[in-house]
């Protein structure tokens, strides 16, 4: 599996895994009511952040990744991405292969940390993933989340600080 930048050619692929995953509703707080242009405006990350592909080597897109400043100004020095990995690739590491990716960004480029904002809760395995990566559940805002099965539950926020 190679990772590398987005290209514009992508981006059906990384819509359909987009809304794949969004119109679950199990693990990503974005409204599956979105259109693609709001998708895209979702998943586009202008500079310094910065977008890319999980690819197959046959050369099919099976997740993405965005990551950026977490905040501007006196926040910018702390990072943040978000994940996706299509259905059908789930459980073979390219979850963990983005989240790799995306801590060895930040640290390149400068960050002090990196913050996930809205960790579902019952994502045990993105839970899971992150804690062995080195992240911390540092709050949870509880029911803040509309789980399509198990009701509200909560969001966790989680922190890795760099050494």
């Amino acid at each position: 599996m190679l990772i590398r930048h987005f290209h514009e050619n992508d981006w059906p692929a990384v819509w359909a895994i987009l809304r794949e995953v969004v119109g679950a509703r199990e693990t990503i707080p974005y409204d599956p009511a979105m259109s693609e242009s709001q998708g895209r405006s979702v998943w586009a990350e202008a500079p310094p952040g910065r977008v890319v592909v999980a690819v197959t080597a046959e050369g099919t897109v099976v997740g993405t990744a965005k990551m950026g400043p977490n905040r501007s100004g006196p926040g910018a020095h702390v990072s943040t991405a978000t994940f996706l990995v299509a259905a059908d690739h789930r459980g073979r590491g390219v979850g963990t292969a983005l989240c790799r990716h995306a801590l060895d960004w930040a640290r390149r480029d400068g960050y002090a940390a990196m913050q996930f904002n809205a960790v579902v809760e019952t994502n045990r395995s993105a839970v899971e993933l992150y804690r062995r990566l080195g992240f911390d559940v540092v709050g949870t805002v509880p029911r803040a989340f509309e789980h399509p099965t198990l009701g509200r539950v909560g969001l966790h926020v989680m922190y890795h600080e760099f050494a």
